[in-house]
Parts: C-alpha cells; structure tokens; sequence
C-alpha cells in the first residue's frame, strides 16, 4: 500500500496533543463558539511515592513550545486529509494567533496537590489545544524534579550525579530528566547533550569496558591517570574491588599522579557490599596517604539505599544516580490534570465544577489566586491559601483558615506575610515573562525548599501541608456540588 503523503518525521511541537483536542476545538469553531473565553487549571492531585511536597518543572521549555505554536501547510495538509475538519476551521488554524493569558507557578516552587500550577484563559479552542503540550512538559519534568530532590536530600549534602541517560524513556526524557534533577539539587549529569544545550555539568569517568580493554587493571588505570591526570577517579569493581581494584589505583596514585604533585580525585564502586566495601576502601586510601581521595558510589541508588548506606555508616563522598532517578521508578507517574474551573462573558465569570464519585477528582471551580503564607519570623511556608481572582489577602493582623474537607478544623495564623505564587507569563497572548537561567531557577529552588518544615520533607508519613479555600472560594465550591447534585436527581 502506499504510503500517506502527509505523514512526515518532522516534529511540529503544536500537534503534540490528545486527538480530541481537535476535534473539540473544531467543534467549538464550527458552532460558532471559538471566542468563548474558558479558564483551566492544570493540577494535580497525589505526591508521588507519599512525600510531603512536589516541586514544579518545565516552564521553560512550555514557553517555547507556546512562543512558536502554529500550524504550517504540512499540519494543515495533514488535518485536512482526517476528511472530518472544515476548510473555515483549517484556514483559522493557518492564521493562527495566540491570545491566552497564562499564569503559573515559577520553576523550582514547592507545589501541594488541588492548587493550580499553570492557569490558561482565553478562547476556548485554544486553552484546549494546549492541554496535551502543557501537562506531559510539566507532568515529566516535576516528576523528575520532585524524585531528584528526595535522593539529594538523601544524600545529606553529597553531590548527586544524574547517570540516567541509557535508561531514560527517551532522548527527551534524558536530556530533560538531566534539566529537572539539576534544578532539585543535582551537582551535574553524565549526559552531554544537556551540557551542550543547559550548561549541566557533564560529569564521568571511566567504564568497565576502559579496564577490560587493557592487559591489566594496573595498565587501564596507568593509561587513564597519565591522560586523565587532574579528574583521575578510578573505578575499582572490574575485578575485585579489595584484592586488585583499589590496591591497584593507590599503586597508579604513586607512580603517576604523586611524582606530577597532583592529588587524586578518588575511586568509584558500582557492585557488591557498597557499605562493607567503602569502609575498607577508606582504610586503605587513608592508610596510603589519601584520606582526600574521595569515594563514589553508584549501582541502582535511590533514596532509601542511599539512606541505609550512610545509616550503616558507610564511607562515602558523592552518589551516581541513574535509572530510579530519571525514570521515578518507584512512582514514575506524576499525575497532573487539565480541567475547565470557569467561563467568561465579558468581564463575568461564570464557575465550573467538575463532580465525580472519586472525591479526589472533585475540582475547585472558579479563576483563583494561590497565595502561602510564611512565618515572618523563622520564614517557613505555614499554608498555601486559595481564594477567588479578586479577592485580596491581607496578613499583617493575622488570617485564619479552615480545612475545605473536615470545616470544624481551623487555625489562626498570626505574625506571618503572605505571597502570591503565580506569576502572568502571557497577557493576552504576548508573552510578559523572562525565564531566568538554569542555575537560578536552581538556587531558587534551593531557597524554597529551605522554608519548608522537616516534618513535610520526611520520606515517610510526612506532615500534610494544607491547601485551604477562602470563605468565598468554599461556598462558591459547595453552591455548585448542590446545583449538580439536584441536576443529578432531576435527570435521574
């Protein structure tokens, strides 16, 4: 059979959608509906692996995916040849012209489940298109993030490499894994690309196969110190880490590096006992005169091994991470959704609700302001704060806030701020937001996490972090779950 002409390998990032976001947007259009103002949220509604907190990634790259959102005459030729999409749809997609307003949340942010991490407003078959775009770029990269924050964390501030590359879902995932685990803590990557396009440090030394391939264990590390001399870190496991692997590379230390008036970077271990092993290693580089030489670790780490490591007492300087970071083995689903909380007739809102038998699936309807709330003295966040868009907070004679789901639970905070956590990234569909760099967004992340509460970062049974609704907000939400509950009945 021959194949389709309008099938091509270029990727046109504005087709990366649900099939049905199409066609709902050409529905809308064709019903003379597509200037119809519609408010999503895209959030989400579980941490993965039970944690206290998530940490929000990938605004960058949805930027550029939103800055160069079009449809060229390939996209069009391929739409029209699906025979179900009019030609006046198909000429509004040639034309096309982006005129959303957007907030969201600034990368590096500690986020809870139920609040809204990226707010779209504007037409409705555009909110629509960018659904799909919008949650596999933050749902991948805060999953990342958020599971790269735990092993660092973990590792009780010894640098964390990411070496997940050749086990990442993809070159997307590789290189976007590296970007999202670097912002949570990372100290660098074994995946170049990332170097090449974020200035990831591009971090590694040696493989098995670098020993293998010479006579001797002792010939591969001579040949790797003598060309490698200042980031000589030798991996010892080919053979016998204690018998031959770290006796030889202390041997290399003082034949080659030693005579140059250079100090060793250290060894790696990547199989066996790694607590046993890194206790005896110890002892005989310090013994040989190198209680500098640092000891890596890699081999199938997570947080836990790397907690019950470092709990056995085991000597080590730095971790290589690999596929249970770039993949969130334990959890590897992040769980963001997109759903409509409001339409707009002018300047009027009208909410939406979305009901399920699931009460986790229950929206919070209505265009919102995310607000936290910080301890003005020790400057930790005490609560996230929801309440309508034009509502107003004021902190400084205390708030009080109450539990959305169990009502009788309340709190007064007193002597505390409060700070909106969304930001406009486009106003009407011009873009009004500058992305900082890679090692701010790190070092702000870095900062958020520092006024969070060790009770919320434990691993297990952390502190819930509360997200409560406004008054306002909360009988906006029950007004609605009323209405549709008698609608429910009267249809029934």
């Amino acid at each position: 059979m021959e194949a389709q002409m309008y099938v091509s390998q270029k990727r046109n990032m504005s087709l990366l959608m649900d099939f049905y976001e199409m066609t709902m947007a050409s529905g809308y259009f064709d019903a003379g509906r597509q200037n119809e103002i519609a408010v999503f949220d895209m959030f989400f509604r579980r941490i993965p692996d039970g944690g206290g907190f998530a940490i929000a990634a990938g605004l960058a790259q949805f930027i550029e995916c939103v800055d160069d959102f079009r449809f060229d005459e390939g996209d069009i030729a391929y739409l029209r040849e699906k025979g179900i999409f009019s030609e006046a749809f198909l000429a509004y997609l040639s034309d096309f012209k982006f005129t959303c307003n957007i907030w969201a949340v600034e990368e590096g942010t500690p986020i809870f489940p139920g609040e809204p991490i990226v707010t779209v407003e504007g037409p409705a078959v555009q909110a629509q298109l960018l659904e799909t775009m919008l949650l596999v770029t933050f749902n991948h990269q805060s999953l990342i993030a958020t599971k790269s924050s735990r092993i660092v964390r973990a590792a009780q501030g010894r640098p964390v490499m990411e070496f997940g590359s050749r086990r990442a879902q993809s070159y997307d995932a590789a290189v976007l894994g590296a970007r999202a685990s670097y912002i949570a803590g990372c100290s660098g990557t074994a995946c170049v690309l990332a170097d090449r396009m974020f200035g990831i440090p591009a971090l590694g030394t040696m493989a098995h196969s670098w020993v293998q391939m010479f006579e001797s264990e002792y010939d591969a590390f001579k040949a790797y110190a003598e060309r490698y001399p200042d980031n000589c870190t030798l991996l010892v496991d080919t053979y016998s880490v204690l018998k031959s692997g770290v006796p030889n590379a202390i041997r290399v230390f003082d034949e080659v590096l030693k005579p140059m008036g250079i100090r060793p970077k250290g060894i790696r271990i990547d199989s066996g006992d790694i607590a046993y092993l890194s206790k005896k290693a110890r002892k005989m580089l310090n013994d040989a005169g190198y209680p500098d030489a640092g000891i890596c670790a890699s081999n199938s780490l997570d947080e836990y091994l790397i907690r019950d490591l470092l709990q056995q007492g085991a000597c080590l300087n730095s971790f290589g991470v690999g596929e249970n970071l770039i993949t969130a083995k334990s959890d590897p689903v992040f769980g963001g959704v997109y759903k409509l909380v409001a339409t707009r007739t002018g300047k009027n809102y009208t909410p939406k609700i979305k009901v399920s038998e699931s009460i986790e699936k229950l929206t919070t309807p209505h265009l919102k302001k995310l607000w936290r709330i910080y301890d003005n003295e020790t400057g930790k966040a005490m609560a996230d704060y929801l309440t309508v868009y034009d509502e107003d907070v004021d902190c400084s004679e205390g708030i009080t806030l109450f539990d959305p789901s169990e009502t009788w639970k309340q709190r007064t905070f007193t002597n505390v701020h409060c700070k909106l956590l969304q930001t406009q990234i486009y106003a009407e569909g011009k873009r009004v937001y500058e992305s900082p760099s890679l090692p701010e967004i790190r070092s702000y992340c870095a900062a958020q996490l520092s006024t969070l509460w060790d009770e919320v970062m434990r691993f297990e049974n952390p502190h819930r972090y509360y997200v409560d609704l406004s008054q306002r907000l909360w009988d906006e939400r029950h007004r609605l779950l009323v209405e549709a509950q008698q609608k429910a009945e009267h249809n029934g």
